[in-house]
Order: structure tokens, then C-alpha cells, then sequence
């Protein structure tokens, strides 16, 4: 008897797994990595110490904010901000996958398989898409971690604010849209860049446990560098959606010209403020967001098809 063709799974069908998986590895890693990113966000927004508000604690490092947030605030103040990117985080991270996936063959220019130039132009294709959406939710986010009131404002009320005072347009709801864009454009370039490439150059372990090992690890290189790289948009999209040192004076506005004043005012370390924070959350959390993705995607495709 002659042995059953395997079904062809339609480009739909595929983008639609690609959806859930993505989505379900967003929510899993923004639920568990978010304090690292409220701290994260708490030092990129602080000047130095000199200029600092009187009133205001100054962040001597991650475990200095967490202790001093955890004292002044209480330990629910590590979670402020969560809302608006699990409301984000599926369409996000389903945005970036399916973007990634569908134009990966639009960058192969010819070639049979592939690049590190095909991961990686596909990656920034879909890191700039993934920000466009994003933004809205990620200028609320910022200014609920900002806040140190003890008291928890709702993602609501902060974004109705937001809109009543400066409405929906680059000074509102959609202010720091380039840095956003330059943050997740060349994050996601350098993450899959790399991931792509290395996960393909490094034999296959043939014990599952050892193969999972080899992706935590990638992963997690992966995301540490894409850090790097990207860190001063980060900083930059930090100052221009959290609250401006002066009140009713805009000192940050472009993303190139607030990161020229970082570097003017502060030095170049400046720069990298956040960093290791940052790489607590998306070395760790770039190696979860793949694995799930993949096992995920794997499941689906496996039992659904």
C-alpha cells in the first residue's frame, strides 16, 4: 500500500499559528520579566543626582531601586505599568513573529536558504511594524512606571490623561514613535540576526535536554546582545515619554537630539543607563519568548494541521 502524502498546511493556517504562538510567548515573558523593566525604566528616566528634584529618591543602581521602590512603594509597585503590555504583548509579539516568518523569503534575494542578512532584515522589518502598533501602549506604560505615588493609577485613567492633555497625536499618545521604532527595529535586527544564524551553525544536540540547553543559550546571547546595540533608542524613548525635568517645558523631543543631550549633559555613559536591568529581563526573556514561540508553533502545527 502506498504511504500517505503528507498534507500541505496552507500559508493561512500557518500565519494563524504563527498568531497564538507568538502571543502565548509574549504573555508568558512580559508576565514574569516585568519588574526588571519597571526598574529599568526608573533609572533611564533619572538624571544625575546634581539635577535630580529634591523631592525625588535617586536610583543608585537595580538593587537599590528595588529595595528603595519596595520601601517607599510596596511590593505591588514592581508590577505598575503591567497592564498595558499584556494588552499589547499578543498582538506585538503575533506582529512580530508573523512578520518575520511571512517576509523572510522577500530577503533571501535568490539565495536557496536563508542569510544572517535574511534573519536580519526580516527581524528589523519586523521590529519596526511591531513598534508602530505598539506605541501607544508603551507611552502609557511608561508614565504608570514613572509614577511614584503608592497608590496605583489604572491604565484607564492614565491614558485618558494623557489625551485629554496632549491627545493622540507625536506629543501624546504616540509620542516617541521614531525611538520606539529604533529600539525594536534594531533590537529584533540583531536578535534574530543572531539567534537565526547560530542556531543554524551549531550542531543539532541529539539528547532533547542538551537541545533545549543550546536554545536557552542562543537565546539568551541573543538577546544580551541586542542590548547592547539597541540601548541608546531605549534611553532616548525612556526621556521623551517619561516626565520632561521641568513641567510645561519639552526638553526631549527627537530621538537623535535627546540622545545628543544625554550625551552633552551626562556623558556617553549616560547613554547605557538601564543596561543591566535590561539585560536581566531580555537576555533571560529573549530565551523564553523563542522557546515558547517554537515549541508552541511546533505543538500547533503538529496536532492541528
Amino acid at each position: 500500500m502506498a504511504s500517505e502524502k503528507p498534507r500541505e498546511i496552507s500559508t493561512a493556517k500557518r500565519a494563524v499559528f504563527q498568531v497564538m504562538a507568538g502571543g502565548s510567548a509574549g504573555f508568558l515573558e512580559v508576565c514574569i520579566m516585568q519588574p526588571l523593566d519597571v526598574v529599568k525604566t526608573r533609572i533611564q528616566i533619572q538624571a544625575s543626582p546634581v539635577s535630580a528634584a529634591v523631592s525625588e529618591v535617586h536610583y543608585n543602581g537595580v538593587f537599590d531601586c528595588f529595595a528603595k521602590m519596595y520601601r517607599n512603594e510596596g511590593v505591588t509597585s514592581y508590577w505598575k505599568g503591567i497592564m498595558p503590555p499584556i494588552l499589547a504583548e499578543t498582538p506585538k509579539r503575533a506582529i512580530k513573529f508573523l512578520v518575520f516568518e511571512q517576509t523572510k523569503p522577500l530577503f533571501q534575494f535568490g539565495e536557496p536558504q536563508p542569510t544572517p542578512l535574511t534573519f536580519s532584515l526580516a527581524g528589523l522589518t519586523a521590529g519596526t511594524l511591531e513598534a508602530i502598533a505598539v506605541n501607544p501602549f508603551e507611552v502609557v506604560k511608561v508614565a504608570q512606571q514613572a509614577d511614584r505615588q503608592k497608590k496605583m493609577l489604572s491604565t484607564g485613567t492614565v491614558a485618558r490623561d494623557i489625551v485629554r492633555r496632549d491627545g493622540f497625536g507625536l506629543r501624546g499618545l504616540n509620542k516617541g514613535l521614531t525611538a520606539t521604532m529604533g529600539r525594536n527595529g534594531v533590537f529584533n535586527m540583531v536578535y534574530f540576526g543572531f539567534y537565526h544564524s547560530v542556531r543554524n551553525a551549531v550542531p543539532v544536540a541529539q539528547d532533547h535536554r542538551w537541545e533545549f540547553l543550546r536554545k536557552v543559550a542562543i537565546g539568551f546571547l541573543a538577546g544580551t546582545l541586542a542590548c547592547f546595540v539597541n540601548i541608546p533608542f531605549d534611553v532616548a524613548k525612556s526621556r521623551i515619554q517619561g516626565p520632561q525635568p521641568v513641567p510645561g517645558q519639552i526638553k526631549y523631543r527627537g530621538t537623535f537630539a535627546s540622545m545628543g543631550i544625554v550625551y552633552r549633559e551626562e556623558g556617553f555613559r549616560a547613554l547605557y543607563k538601564g543596561l543591566v536591568p535590561k539585560i536581566m529581563r531580555l537576555g533571560p526573556g529573549g530565551a523564553i519568548l523563542l522557546l515558547v514561540f517554537e515549541y508552541s508553533y511546533e505543538y500547533l502545527m503538529k496536532n492541528y494541521s
